[in-house]
């Protein structure tokens, strides 16, 4: 890595480790650069000879200005894993003459401790709900100037104002998914069980059936959510006792699961490995078509429980610390383009809150209740909200409880 070149008391973006993936020089204000001690130097080496110190200052300056225009030019994005294509990217960096930089994180809680432990820099994040709520709460959020999104008309309605920005002051939704159910199909059929039901991983009736065959996520929201659906309650439920029972009904079926698993489960659902998992609908999405493509001699299916799940929608943000407002809006217009959105659905198969990428969108993905559910549907989907300081407090505990035991 080379050393970032910092002027005149400018602050660099963050380093590896701190935030941002790479240095570069970075401009937030006007400011004057003294060359006096490079001219020093060159006095002090006797080098101040008209042949040669022209063209060395020249230089130097030269390569000054070229280092201002790549920071001035550089967006930076703090991003989900595999949430935006290649050929996105390629397209807004030659539309905007300039160069996205992302940086990636596997769940909310990681993106918000990096932050809280300093981290700093990034012009756009791209949090779900809850975690949009911890930001604001926290004052890191940078307002939205509307004069400058002349597409935002293209969301759906259903997907504005939502609890955590009612008026969309800070947030432009993106993209989101589904926690549901992925299965194999031949397996399940086989064996006579339903697949539209969070009993499934909860019930031993079904379980002695697929013991050392099903994984669950390894995050308390998503599997509390489960569990507190499942049992009739809201996924937003804080009740103690609803708590407790929660935790005593993942205590049951826990010895019948083969994992907790948030990450190689797509891979254990493509292979065979598995036949049960609790997921995301992007998840799913990629192991069927991972299947298909590999010649499986069995299908993966998904659904959403009757009894309800969790909706997580993700939507693009601006933090103060960015020194790029102007360059993250242009961003946010861009992938609010219907073309730009639906190639993120094409690609890994979230669900999109742009009524302008529909058309574009690939015709069996869009005819998935899966991940496009229908307005019935989509009254049984809540979205996670955050939590307060004792409430995390307790589910922690109750979390450490339900992976020790």
């Amino acid at each position: 890595m080379k050393p970032a070149l910092t002027a005149g008391g400018y602050s660099p973006p963050p380093q590896a480790g701190e935030g941002l993936g790479e240095r570069v020089i970075n401009i937030t204000g006007p400011k004057k650069i003294s060359l006096s001690p490079a001219l020093s130097r060159l006095r002090e080496r006797g080098q101040q000879r008209t042949s040669t110190f022209w063209p060395r200052l020249i230089f130097l300056i030269a390569c000054l200005q070229i280092s201002f225009a790549q920071a001035a030019d550089t967006l930076y994005l703090y991003n989900w894993n595999n949430y935006i294509s290649d050929a996105t990217v390629a397209r807004f960096e030659a539309r905007c003459g300039c160069k996205l930089v992302q940086d990636y994180y596997s769940d909310n809680e990681e993106m918000l401790a990096k932050l809280a432990a300093g981290a700093s820099g990034y012009d756009l994040i791209v949090p779900t709900g809850n975690a949009v709520e911890a930001l604001l709460r926290s004052h890191q959020l940078r307002p939205l100037d509307k004069s400058k999104l002349n597409n935002l008309g293209n969301l759906k309605p259903e997907f504005r104002n939502t609890f955590f920005d009612p008026a969309n002051r800070y947030s432009v939704p993106y993209a989101y998914t589904v926690t549901l159910l992925g299965y194999n199909v031949e397996k399940l059929r086989a064996l006579n069980l339903p697949t539209d039901t969070w009993a499934l991983i909860f019930e031993p009736r079904y379980l002695k059936q697929l013991k050392g065959r099903v994984t669950v996520l390894d995050s308390q929201r998503e599997l509390m959510a489960a569990a507190l659906r499942y049992l009739g309650y809201s996924v937003n439920d804080a009740d103690a006792a609803h708590w407790k029972q929660a935790r005593d009904l993942i205590l049951r079926a826990k010895p019948y699961w083969a994992a907790f698993n948030a990450s190689s489960y797509i891979k254990e659902l493509t292979v065979g490995n598995i036949w049960l998992a609790h997921g995301y609908s992007s998840d799913m999405h990629q192991a069927r078509s991972d299947a298909e493509k590999a010649g499986r001699p069995f299908h993966i299916g998904y659904a959403i429980p009757r009894e309800g799940a969790v909706l997580a929608l993700d939507s693009m943000v601006l933090h103060k610390t960015g020194r790029q407002p102007e360059l993250a809006h242009r961003f946010i217009d861009f992938m609010l383009e219907g073309e730009n959105s639906a190639e993120l659905t094409n690609l890994i198969g979230s669900g999109n809150p742009n009524h302008a990428a529909m058309r574009y969108i690939d015709q069996r993905i869009a005819d998935n209740r899966a991940v496009f559910p229908d307005a019935r549907s989509l009254q049984r989907l809540e979205m996670l909200r955050d939590l307060d300081r004792k409430q995390r407090r307790v589910l922690n505990r109750i979390w450490t409880e339900i992976k020790l035991r």
